[in-house]
């Protein structure tokens, strides 16, 4: 049985420093069926910590508040990273910021290389902000400032 590794990489560190696109999966309060939501306010805290914002309005603070349990997956280093982990709630009111953001820290306890076997990722993919950039790149710099003081 192959040991499991808890913590991220120096290289999957660097990247999720980067502006990335998040895939958060839980577990839906009311169906208990699975649920994927992209978020991108997402950064390491530590090899075994990684911390996101998002909407207090959202379900899935409903979805985490009634099982704990989380993956972030995110393209990086030529594969699908899956981070495995619990969510604990670190503040529902994240200060600078314009709107209620809940801050969320997921305590690791597996990082995994989720691509099928003898595959790699040769492009990763790419979004772009559909509304004011100049307004998007100011509230990310509020959200990513609150996160860190969090």
């Amino acid at each position: 049985m192959a040991e499991t590794i808890t913590a991220l990489t120096e290289q999957q560190l660097s990247e999720l420093q980067q502006e990335r696109l998040v895939m958060l999966s839980t577990i839906d309060a009311e169906t208990g069926a699975p649920s994927l939501s992209a978020i991108s306010w997402v950064r390491p805290m530590s090899p075994t910590v990684v911390r996101f914002a998002i909407d207090q309005r959202s379900r899935l603070v409903a979805n985490m508040k009634a099982n704990p349990l989380v993956t972030l997956t995110f393209f990086g280093g030529g594969t699908l990273n899956a981070l495995y982990g619990k969510a604990a709630f670190v503040t529902d009111a994240l200060e600078g910021v314009p709107f209620k953001l809940t801050c969320i820290d997921v305590q690791l306890e597996a990082v995994r290389d989720a691509m099928f076997y003898g595959s790699r990722i040769t492009v990763e993919p790419e979004y772009e902000k559909t509304y004011d950039k100049r307004a998007a790149e100011k509230l990310d710099g509020q959200v990513f400032a609150a996160i860190q003081k969090a």
